[in-house]
């Protein structure tokens, strides 16, 4: 596979790298900056016309939008990627209900709390986010009563797409749903999971 990872671990990039490893592919990270001039030029362009992170290229495809990469990568390889149609739809609605329930959520709680310059944060906008994440959390929290994972007992691609958007969710506070947090941690447990927190937080490895 002629894999080629366009992006900084420190993005939405992390979670190609979390299936990268998880997978076993073997790629070239070319670490382009979202704030870097490389996303603007015409070659980057043509693989993502976006002028955004993260990209790839696989052979002749180029792709964007760091979810459907990760099932892409899952399914070419047949690796986390269900066998039953409609475990193959649950696996669409989780990872799309992470980018459309969670993530702005989640983001713009962490960008008005930790990110922003003190000056720039908006409190309300981070306090209008903190009142809404607890019911998206709890719709895990349910879902987990009986299953350690999204689709059952193993770990799949849907797994790493909702944990990677709720990467910062312990830093919000998830210790009151114990099979939210239980399954966060199982999933970030997981040696490339380590591997991909390491690049993107090498301080902390």
């Amino acid at each position: 596979m002629s894999l080629t990872i366009y992006g900084m671990a420190p993005s939405r990039t992390f979670r190609v790298l979390w299936a990268a490893h998880e997978l076993g592919l073997d790629y070239d990270l070319k670490p382009y900056s979202f704030l870097g001039p490389e996303i603007s030029q015409p070659a980057y362009l043509a693989i993502n016309p976006n002028a955004a992170i993260p990209a790839i290229t696989d052979g002749d495809l180029n792709l964007f939008e760091s979810l459907a990469i990760t099932l892409y990568l899952a399914q070419k390889t047949g690796k986390l990627w269900p066998a039953t149609l409609e475990d193959q739809a649950r696996t669409y609605q989780w990872t799309l209900w992470a980018a459309t329930e969670v993530e702005p959520l989640l983001g713009a709680w962490a960008y008005h709390t930790l990110f922003l310059p003190p000056e720039e944060r908006k409190p309300e906008v981070a306090a209008d986010a903190a009142a809404k994440l607890p019911k998206r959390f709890a719709v895990l929290e349910g879902v987990l009563q009986d299953r350690d994972y999204l689709l059952g007992s193993k770990f799949a691609i849907a797994d790493l797409n909702v944990a990677a958007v709720l990467y910062r969710a312990p830093q919000f506070g998830i210790a009151g749903y114990p099979r939210l947090s239980a399954g966060h941690r199982r999933c970030y447990e997981r040696p490339a999971a380590q591997a991909a927190v390491a690049l993107r937080e090498p301080k902390a490895a």
